[in-house]
């Protein structure tokens, strides 16, 4: 017997206790039309509503959650629930401790060759790395002089993550991200271009993990009309953005 079916038994209980101290006749006969047989939560809110009676608030609580779909919406994971893990870049700043260990506390660099150092670990590859995989890597390592590490990892600061925005843009530089941003937001961030950018030809520079470079086209004049609207691809830490 499923739990919503356990509670309109209980609550069926419930009520033929609570009419044997009723001397109301009027209401006598109500039971009787859920007796022995099924009675979905809408009829027996109704029925606990009618006759003056609270059922078990379990109960109540369980029927208003099914009334108003909860359920359905607890069973569906969030739209942005599968969103890829931040992944450490060189020159963010994590803070590392480990649980009962007050000289194992520190904030760390993350160095240009992706590398940190901590006591007792020695180097621990960061870069490229999420967060929970950092403190996995050295909780292993410090199994070796303490048992049952229970290591903690938090990311300070994102100095890493950044994008860049050249050439005829109002306000030219580098742009610290802490969120997603496609090339469009990039470009807001930079102050718009100027009057005499070629809008037409701007080139999103990324060099990926062999150290070879790529260059993605993206036409201002297209997206702006709602056309080719794959060019609005989401930035990279490290990315370039070019408006000739």
């Amino acid at each position: 017997m499923d739990f919503l079916s356990r509670c309109i038994e209980d609550s069926r209980a419930f009520v033929v206790a609570g009419q044997e101290s009723r001397t109301d006749e009027n209401r006598s006969f109500e039971f009787a039309q859920f007796k022995d047989r099924p009675v979905s939560s809408n009829q027996a809110a109704a029925f606990f509503s009618h006759t003056g009676r609270l059922a078990p608030v379990a109960c109540l609580l369980v029927f208003a959650l099914v009334g108003l779909g909860v359920g359905s919406a607890w069973a569906e994971p969030s739209a942005g629930a599968d969103r890829a893990a931040y992944l450490i870049q060189p020159g963010d700043v994590l803070g590392v401790s480990v649980w009962r260990e007050d000289g194992l506390q520190q904030e760390v660099l993350v160095r240009p060759d992706g590398g940190i150092s901590f006591p007792l670990v020695g180097e621990v590859r960061a870069a490229g790395q999420s967060v929970p995989q950092v403190a996995e890597e050295i909780s292993k390592k410090l199994a070796k002089f303490i048992p049952d590490p229970v290591v903690n990892v938090t990311l300070l600061q994102l100095q890493g993550n950044q994008v860049y925005v050249i050439g005829k843009v109002n306000r030219p530089g580098n742009f610290t991200v802490t969120r997603q941003l496609d090339v469009l937001q990039a470009l807001s961030m930079a102050g718009g271009m100027s009057a005499f950018a070629d809008d037409k030809n701007i080139l999103v520079l990324r060099r990926g993990a062999n150290g070879q470079q790529s260059a993605h086209r993206f036409n201002y004049r297209q997206v702006e009309q709602g056309e080719a609207l794959e060019q609005n691809i989401h930035l990279e830490p490290g990315d370039v953005v070019v408006v000739p």
